[in-house]
């Protein structure tokens, strides 16, 4: 979920790693402080993404907290052919499109919050959520 470590892991392997590719996903959502188009995500007016979804650019979408994500199709296909690891930072139910997409050759990881409260903390401090959602 939300608020979990996925975006701090994913900085982690990076910077340890700097062969893998990371998968840029597209959203709908405004930019949160010190996010760059392109590099954290790449920011989407609704009917942008609509007409990428309509033409089938992307692997995955789905809509969260009222904003909606994606993962870009090309990118990923053109990594795979090109023998490229990709890393992607994403949901549990883009995950499972993912790997039905590229027929497994995917491996994941679902991280948990050390606690539920801590969760809560977590994503009051972001400010991005919508209080009744993060109940």
């Amino acid at each position: 979920p939300s608020g979990t470590g996925k975006s701090t892991v994913c900085r982690e392997l990076r910077a340890r790693d700097p062969e893998l590719r990371y998968s840029v996903s597209c959203t709908t959502r405004p930019p949160r402080p010190g996010e760059r188009n392109g590099r954290h995500y790449r920011f989407l007016t609704p009917s942008a993404f609509g007409r990428l979804r309509a033409a089938g650019g992307l692997l995955e979408w789905a809509r969260v907290h009222g904003a909606c994500y994606g993962t870009p199709r090309r990118f990923v296909e053109e990594r795979i052919r090109a023998g490229e690891v990709i890393l992607a930072d994403i949901d549990v139910q883009g995950a499972a499109k993912i790997r039905k997409a590229l027929r497994g050759a995917v491996v994941s990881v679902f991280l948990l919050p050390p606690s539920w409260r801590r969760l809560e903390t977590r994503l009051r401090r972001r400010r991005d959520t919508d209080p009744a959602a993060i109940r």
